[in-house]
This record gives structure tokens, sequence and C-alpha cells, in this order.
């Protein structure tokens, strides 16, 4: 879905303009989106395999729930809408812990370099995952997955090409920060 997006200058501030999400992929520019993380107690990450017909990295496994912060919505605001509109879950502003932001370059080819900052978060996730409600336009599969093999396959690169690339150091932060809350 196109949407409109706030543009980022390279250090990701806004830049007081907006485009559509579309536009901005085909320029290169800059904008906000969210990424959250669900685990579980007993030390399981929630990963989705992305959907087929996903402009960037379809079919690839990726974070629990990401998306594209709409022009002038509030972070948190977002975050808290891509979980209910990819997962089917209720969660609130105090059910998310942030990471931190990641500046992610991703060219696909002349017509999309999709150029995000990541506001990234966790959460934990209680409920099982037969309940959770996959948005069927976006998300493929949902599978949750101990933390020491999620771990291995990204930063430790065992199966590293079936994940969307965001780095090793992104990677490591995600894991490390759901590692202190089990």
């Amino acid at each position: 879905m196109d949407e409109l997006v706030d543009i980022l200058d390279n250090e990701g501030e806004f830049t007081g303009k907006t485009a559509l999400k579309s536009e901005a992929h085909k320029n290169g520019w800059f904008h906000p989106t969210v990424h959250i993380w669900a685990y579980t107690k007993n030390g399981r990450i929630l990963i989705q395999k992305r959907g087929a017909d996903k402009e960037t990295h379809p079919l690839l496994w990726d974070v629990s729930v990401a998306g594209h912060v709409g022009a002038g919505e509030k972070i948190m605001g977002a975050a808290i809408r891509e979980v209910q509109e990819e997962i089917g879950l209720a969660i609130t502003e105090n059910d998310l812990e942030k990471i931190g932001v990641f500046k992610s370059i991703h060219n696909q080819g002349k017509e999309l370099t999709d150029r995000e900052f990541n506001h990234t978060y966790i959460t934990e996730l209680k409920i099982p995952l037969e309940k959770l409600q996959k948005q069927e336009s976006e998300v493929e599969a949902l599978a949750l997955i101990p933390l020491f093999q999620f771990a291995e396959e990204t930063w430790g690169m065992a199966n590293s090409i079936k994940y969307v690339p965001h780095g090793m150091e992104y990677y490591k932060s995600v894991i490390k920060k759901i590692k202190e809350k089990l």
C-alpha cells in the first residue's frame, strides 16, 4: 500500500517534507519505520516470513513486525498500529521497550533504494503463536524459534541468507537486549 511518509535527512532528522512511500523508495529518500521484536520468557523469538508480493525481500524471514511510519504519525503510535495490523495483537506503549534507531540502506535495483531509520523495540509475547492473526497481504508465515538458533543464523552467519540483511550489529543489539530480559 502506498502511503504518505515523512522525509528525513541523512542524520534521521525531519526535513518538513513528505512524499508517497513509492516516491521515497524510487528517489532513495530516508524515512522512518518501526521494528518490533517479540520474544517469549522461555527464550524464543517471533520471526515473520515476508509476503511473496512484498517489494523488498519477499519470502525472507524478518523482524516480528515492521512497517512505515505515516506522515505526521508518532513513532510509538505506528509501532502499536503495526503490531495490531500484522499479527492481530493489541499492545500499549508500556509493552514496548526501545532498543534504538538504526540507519538502514537497501539497494534493490535502479527503481528502488530503501533508506530508512528503523525505530526498534522489543516486547514480550504473552500469548501462544496460534492465537496470532497474521495479515495475509503482508505476512507469509510466523514462527517462534529459540533465541540461540536465531543468533547462530543471523550474526553467527550459519544460515543468514534466509533473513533480511539488516547487518550483524543490528541483530546483535536485538539479541543482547532480549537476553537481558530472560
